[in-house]
Formats: C-alpha cells, structure tokens, sequence
C-alpha cells in the first residue's frame, strides 16, 4: 500500500482508471474508519463503457473497491489489480 496524503474532497470527482488503462468511472464517495480516520472503500459511479456486473456494486448500484488497491493518484486515480 503507498502512503499518500490528501484530502479527501480532492479525491471526490476523479476519474478512476485501471491499471490497464480501462475507465472505469467518477469517484462519488468514500467509506472511512470513523475511529482512525483512513480511508476503507472508494464508491464509484460505473462508467457506461463497462459492465458493472463484473465489479462489487453496493445496494445503490455503485462500484466499490478497496482503498488498499489505489496505486497513483494524479489527474487519475489509477487501481491495481485485485
């Protein structure tokens, strides 16, 4: 896991891409451990490109992935593979 320090509204908006380069949406929200503050989930609006039957969806039909698989935060928020 890389250590990386921003605030959180920075994230929100983002565009999420894989690590081979395929969109796969808007970071919408977060999930965060309210007693140590870290960031556990990304909530992603799936990207109309993809098939979000292939990614963990929550009730609200949103992508989430583990924060532990962001690899580079920049323009993009690129994920590693799971």
């Amino acid at each position: 896991m890389i250590k990386m320090k921003m605030m959180e509204n920075e994230l929100r908006g983002k565009k999420v891409m894989s690590s081979e380069g395929l969109y796969l949406g808007i970071i919408k929200n977060m999930t965060v451990d309210t007693k140590t503050g870290k960031l556990i989930d990304l909530i992603v609006e799936p990207s109309d490109k993809i098939d979000p039957r292939l990614y963990h969806q929550n009730e609200e039909g949103y992508l989430v992935f583990p924060f532990d698989s962001v690899k580079s935060v920049k323009d993009v928020v690129v994920l590693g593979e799971e």
